[in-house]
């Protein structure tokens, strides 16, 4: 798609605001023309020394009344002109906001969080300078530029071939710059990301740079960024600091041209010398076109590097989306099964971090997974809600390949726990209920109760409405794991799905939190992965993972004379909760 296509939508919602901004523009610029003939008319009566105090006072007044009627029909272009590229400027960051949401996991794995803040921040913001005062400087280096030229040559045609002659060079020039500075344009905002993503970083991990008191270190990895960014402006402005002056050094030769031969031509009254000063009053009028030509060629440049940009993540299609056969699932009963699942975070080719996993989870039915850390439980946990495809084999719901499910439906169908418990920068009850505004107090303190975290709200002084910071930062580890928690059993799903539930709380809470999923047994599918083997000891299957492929499985009896190493690791966490029991 051309990145110009992105702004149709907007400028087609909007046309009758655009076409009232470019009329109310025009008039100002009509208005702004007629300003020198009543100039050129009061000379030439100063000249003739026919001009009294009541004409003066005319001319005067008409041109305070002129000056009203520009000040009104600005206000108005710049409401509709300026409000429009608001809105392209909100509809723009709406729908690219909206468009990441549908890409993959996998992307956001190869992709900076500065990366995608830039794009959502400095190049929409070039791309409405260039839909608002870039449309601006265009219709005024057209309108009022014609109307200057034809002014001009109503006064005198030869003079105003004589002041146009510069005007080549500009149109040369223009289109020579303009290749160059599209080319800077596109490294100076890659290199504002690189900024960002640095910077946005350095932030998140403050406390670890000040734990290890590393201030000095990252101050220069910042320093380092930012002057590579400068770098990148710098080779900019070569560009834009050689095509600026350029314009206004041709607008000035127009202007001696005008003095030089105009002179002349006033002091031998072939032109009136109102017509001369009225002839510098337009050439003064076209200088700002000529100036804007430069400043919307900048303008526009600047705006399609960022709507390059902008486009390459619009037209990147979701690795994981829904297909023609893709199809609604009405009632889901639960059962998931993986027959001969590999998967690869690389693609084809790369190290596999699941190889030949073949399973069944009946509906209703609990499944533990362990396994020593980088087995593969996390990934094969993603795999259910289709966070990540399978490179191979197949992976079904009720009987039906989860890739013909229709996604909504799908995800609708489990509850997720990940393993990294992520919050957002509001309350406890926008966490939990993720902004429902329709969760009643006794169903949060519910799902509270049930996740061990009642008891702990209440202690806060805002209880439910405590902000917990970015990221939950007010929170420990304990306190946000049982927030997801809460989040989890809040969905009415028939797979819950629980990534290493109890790995920040102390053995009580995570007695609590175990008695609490096997109330679930039978009513819900339940697939658990988890260090601590008490989490899901109770479970119908357990299965034990190394490097990717499922080594041992059985329920708990049977893999404590089977599997060393779940046998092994029981024992010893069961000798640490013995321990801390006494």
């Amino acid at each position: 798609m051309p990145p110009l296509s992105l702004l149709k939508p907007y400028f087609a919602e909007n046309r009758y605001r655009i076409a009232v901004g470019l009329l109310s523009l025009i008039v100002v610029d009509v208005l702004q023309l007629v300003i020198p003939r009543l100039i050129k008319l009061a000379v030439d009566d100063l000249a003739g020394l026919q001009a009294g105090p009541g004409r003066l006072l005319e001319y005067a007044g008409a041109i305070c009344a002129i000056a009203l009627l520009i000040g009104a029909f600005r206000y108005v272009w710049r409401l509709f002109l300026l409000g429009t590229s608001r809105r392209v400027e909100q509809g723009l960051r709406d729908r690219l906001f909206a468009h990441l949401q549908t890409l993959s996991a996998g992307y956001f794995d190869r992709t900076r969080t500065g990366d995608l803040m830039a794009h959502a921040t400095n190049d929409i913001q070039q791309i409405r300078m260039a839909a608002g005062m870039g449309l601006v400087a265009l219709n005024d280096a057209l309108v009022m530029g014609a109307a200057a030229i034809g002014f001009m040559a109503y006064i005198d045609l030869r003079l105003t071939a004589l002041a146009l002659i510069p005007m080549p060079l500009i149109a040369i020039g223009t289109r020579m710059f303009s290749r160059r500075m599209h080319r800077r344009y596109k490294r100076v905002q890659a290199s504002f990301s690189d900024v960002t993503e640095i910077v946005r970083e350095r932030f998140a991990g403050i406390r670890l740079t000040q734990a290890h008191h590393r201030q000095a270190a990252e101050s220069r990895r910042v320093e380092a960024a930012s002057r590579a960014n400068v770098n990148e402006n710098l080779k900019l402005v070569r560009i834009t600091g050689a095509f600026f002056p350029m314009m206004v050094l041709l607008t000035n030769i127009s202007m001696a041209i005008v003095l030089f031969f105009g002179g002349r031509m006033a002091v031998l009254l072939t032109i009136t010398p109102g017509d001369f000063v009225a002839f510098i009053s337009y050439l003064g009028l076209l200088t700002w076109p000529m100036m804007a030509l430069g400043w919307v060629t900048n303008l526009i440049q600047r705006g399609r590097a960022s709507l390059d940009r902008v486009n390459a993540i619009l037209e990147r299609r979701p690795e994981i989306r829904d297909t023609a056969e893709s199809l609604p699932l009405e009632r889901p009963h639960g059962e998931v099964r993986f027959e001969k699942v590999g998967f690869a975070y690389g693609g084809p080719g790369s190290a596999e971090a699941l190889s030949g996993i073949d399973l069944v989870v009946p509906a209703g039915s609990s499944l533990g997974i362990v396994g020593p850390p980088g087995c593969g439980k996390s990934t094969l946990l993603q795999l259910i809600p289709r966070l990540y495809d399978p490179g191979r084999g197949r992976l079904s719901l009720d009987g039906r390949p989860v890739d013909r499910i229709r996604l909504s439906d799908l995800r609708r169908a489990i509850a997720f726990m990940p393993q990294d418990a992520f919050l957002f920068a509001g309350t406890i009850r926008e966490n939990i209920g993720l902004g429902d505004p329709g969760l009643s107090d006794e169903r949060l303190a519910d799902v509270a109760a049930a996740a061990a975290l009642l008891e702990t709200v209440r202690a806060f002084p805002d209880g439910f409405d405590t902000v917990v910071g970015e990221r939950g930062v007010m929170l420990s580890g304990g306190q946000k794991q049982r927030v997801a928690l809460a989040r989890c059993l809040l969905a009415d799903a028939p797979v819950v799905i629980l990534d290493d539930p109890i790995s920040q709380v102390d053995f009580d809470t995570g007695a609590h939190i175990t008695r609490t999923i096997r109330s679930l047994r039978g009513r819900r599918t339940l697939v658990i992965a988890s260090h601590r083997l008490s989490a899901l000891s109770f479970a119908d299957r357990i299965v034990v993972m190394d490097e990717g492929r499922i080594t041992a499985s059985g329920t708990h009896d049977q893999l404590m004379r089977v599997s060393d190493y779940y046998a092994r690791t029981y024992r010893l966490q069961e000798i640490e909760e013995a321990e801390h029991a006494a």
